[in-house]
């Protein structure tokens, strides 16, 4: 062997110890993960395969209350894809503080343009308040090429740029509609944290959904006079919706069931909520597939939301 080779081989040595040391700690740290059931950072996804869009909790919760304003007008599904991907362009589904000139929050709307105040046009249920009232408005929208229904509201600079983003409105608008059943799905942290608040969850069903989707009851903790030991449960109850332009089906029972089942679900990172039941599934948080799996059929039409203590 002559003396050249020797400080290839030890360099190549010295390359595979480096190699199988990266590789230890990769195997480590999935250890680590599968054995405490951690789940990584909180994410949510719809669709599947190619036809699957990824996306964080804070852009799940802001899509279900755009979504839910939309049916409790009475609004078809068309017009929660229209919205949707007019937010998805304008602020990537965030309620951001700041935009081109004076535009704010989740449809980059302008208070000098008369959309509303600043504290107003933050608030997601009244900005997609406003630009429905504004989408209704337009001759034959449901009809009309997404960019265009989409632009006769926003006067956008870039009258093109929400055509892109149909594909993944369309996924998002099926699952918050109820038309497609369990296929929101998010990881969620069940770790301890700041409790769930019953009242904060009614409040804000009854801000998206109006007075009809107000909890019946609350079953355990300290506001249902249980033991603090057990978690409150929100039992809401599932009436279709109904409106001159609803969708067919939108008023079913099941399909009432499942948007509010996937509106929570939506929303159980910023309300704490750790389990949501409708007919024969459930969906909890920590589970590292954050999927709906098969439970005992429920014996009435309600969803069930179980808060974090």
């Amino acid at each position: 062997m002559s003396e050249s080779t020797r400080p290839r081989r030890r360099g190549r040595r010295a390359r595979h110890a480096a190699a199988f040391t990266v590789l230890l700690g990769l195997s480590a740290y999935v250890a680590v993960h599968q054995m405490t059931g951690s789940t990584g950072a909180p994410r949510c996804s719809v669709g599947s395969g190619d036809n699957r869009y990824e996306f964080t909790p804070e852009q799940a919760s802001n899509a279900a209350m755009i979504a839910a304003v939309g049916t409790t007008r009475g609004l078809p599904e068309r017009a929660v894809t229209i919205a949707l991907a007019t937010s998805l362009q304008e602020s990537a589904l965030r309620n951001i503080e700041h935009g081109d000139r004076d535009s704010l929050g989740l449809f980059q709307q302008r208070p000098s343009q008369g959309w509303g105040t600043p504290e107003q046009i933050m608030d997601p249920v009244y900005s997609a308040g406003k630009f429905y009232e504004g989408l209704e408005k337009v001759p034959g929208y449901s009809r009309l090429p997404l960019t265009v229904a989409a632009q006769k509201v926003q006067r956008s600079g870039f009258p093109q740029a929400y055509a892109k983003h149909e594909p993944d409105a369309a996924l998002l608008s099926a699952a918050l509609t109820g038309r497609s059943p369990a296929a929101l799905i998010c990881t969620a942290s069940a770790a301890k944290g700041r409790p769930g608040d019953p009242e904060q969850v009614r409040r804000e069903l009854v801000r998206s959904f109006g007075e009809k989707a107000a909890p019946r009851a609350v079953t355990g903790g300290p506001s249902a006079g249980r033991s603090a030991s057990e978690p409150p449960v929100l039992v809401v109850p599932v009436r279709g919706a109904t409106g001159a332009g609803s969708a067919p089906g939108a008023g079913s029972d099941e399909r009432r069931g499942w948007e509010l089942a996937q509106w929570a679900v939506a929303r159980a990172d910023a309300l704490r909520i750790t389990e949501v039941s409708f007919g024969d599934r459930v969906w909890r948080a920590g589970e590292a597939a954050g999927g709906w799996t098969k439970s005992s059929p429920a014996t009435d039409t309600s969803v069930r939301m179980r808060l974090a203590q």
